[in-house]
């Protein structure tokens, strides 16, 4: 099958959209399939996977808590045709189908069968623009959708309010060769402290200052613990370094962002993985390469953690934003090194279901599904 797989998002510069189609690339190109990655991208000359086609310039626009990197370019129009002309894809695979510029222009271009994933959770109507816009864009662009994968319950909820049409719910996948309890972590933590692990953009809405605040009131007690925060972002960087050193906070540790190679060694590194992020989750990534290394989880009970996490067997879900219960389910966890190991046990056996082998036959099934229910005619460009 000749497959394109379409992102929206700056492809050299990392994100959950843009790993979850890398992997899936991975995984079609292991079972003979052609797959190609069209995207635009920031680095000039980049190569990106094998058969990667840039689609545009980009630019970085601030949305919700987060900056989202989209093409801008107003000349996608004769590129997109070229290239539909030239490959002719059994599938176009578009992932956030209806963000500007590049998802959205080839689907008013493309004749074949056109397959949405939806993976977000937040924004307004239409996907961050203009209601007016976007209705009238919905409209059009959905009429040319003949598949609608979410990415979980929280993304199908989202999703459906504006987007018309059946959609079947596939999750996220997660690469159980490369997060495995045989990685090795970093020996220069494993000093017989317990170590507590953050891993996320120093973002607002990933509540690492809501960390900070039940780690202070822990360490007064406990001087037997450690934080270490993994991810990017400067601008709170600044304001968290400045809390720890105002409270004299000790055994924190900023790691900023780490090398692909490297994530899974402070995945390892960690005796706890906590991930208070406030809402606005769709699905938990961070969770599922927590539990691919065995660790016991404390997160928020958001939609989209909440469907990963199951409380009290994985890991704790406490309320977002209460300091109080985060103290209380980390002390739960540096307390009772048994509790421990069984939760990390059964984050083991969850996650075998996320496996992207296993995840990239449920996703080429429901191509197949879609490729019947719209005939041999439609899947040849016009």
């Amino acid at each position: 099958m000749k497959i394109a797989l379409v992102s929206p998002y700056d492809f050299s510069s990392p994100g959950g959209v843009v790993n979850h189609i890398r992997a899936l690339a991975s995984e079609y190109k292991k079972l003979g399939h052609d797959v190609c990655i069209l995207s635009p991208t920031s680095e000039k000359n980049y190569s990106g996977p094998d058969k990667f086609l840039p689609m545009g310039d980009v630019k970085a626009i601030p949305f919700g808590g987060t900056v989202v990197r989209i093409s801008i370019s107003l000349n996608l129009a004769p590129r997109i045709t070229d290239i539909l002309e030239k490959e002719q894809f059994d599938v176009i695979h578009l992932h956030e189908p209806f963000m500007p510029m590049l998802c959205s222009a080839m689907l008013k271009y493309s004749r074949t069968v056109n397959i949405g994933t939806f993976h977000a959770c937040n924004g307004k109507p239409g996907y961050y623009w203009g209601w007016p816009i976007s209705v009238k864009m919905l409209k059009d662009r959905n009429k040319n959708l003949q598949g609608h994968i979410a990415v979980s319950s929280a993304a199908l909820r989202y999703a459906t309010k504006f987007v018309s049409g059946d959609f079947s719910v596939i999750p996220n996948g997660v690469s159980l060769e490369r997060f495995n309890p045989s990685v090795k972590p970093f020996e220069e933590y494993r000093d017989g402290k317990i170590n507590i692990v953050f891993v996320g953009r120093m973002e607002k809405r990933k509540g690492l200052h809501y960390l900070l605040g039940a780690y202070n009131k822990l360490k007064k007690v406990n001087d037997n613990i450690r934080l270490i925060v993994v991810g990017s972002g400067k601008t709170l960087r600044k304001a968290y370094e400045t809390y720890v050193r105002k409270e004299n906070l000790q055994d924190v540790v900023f790691i900023g962002e780490v090398a692909f190679n490297d994530l899974p060694r402070w995945y390892q590194t960690a005796d706890i993985f906590c991930s208070p992020a406030t809402g606005e989750e769709s699905f938990g990534m961070v969770l599922l390469e927590a539990m691919a290394l065995g660790k016991p989880i404390v997160a928020s009970a958001n939609e989209g953690y909440s469907t990963v996490v199951t409380n009290g067997n994985e890991g704790i879900m406490v309320t977002p934003k209460s300091v109080d219960e985060l103290e209380a389910a980390l002390k739960k966890l540096i307390d009772d090194g048994d509790l421990r190991q069984q939760m990390g046990q059964a984050g083991l056996e969850t996650v075998k279901q996320y496996d992207w082998p296993v995840v990239a036959q449920r996703i080429l099934a429901y191509y197949d599904e879609c490729i019947k229910q719209n005939g041999k005619e439609a899947i040849k460009n016009e």
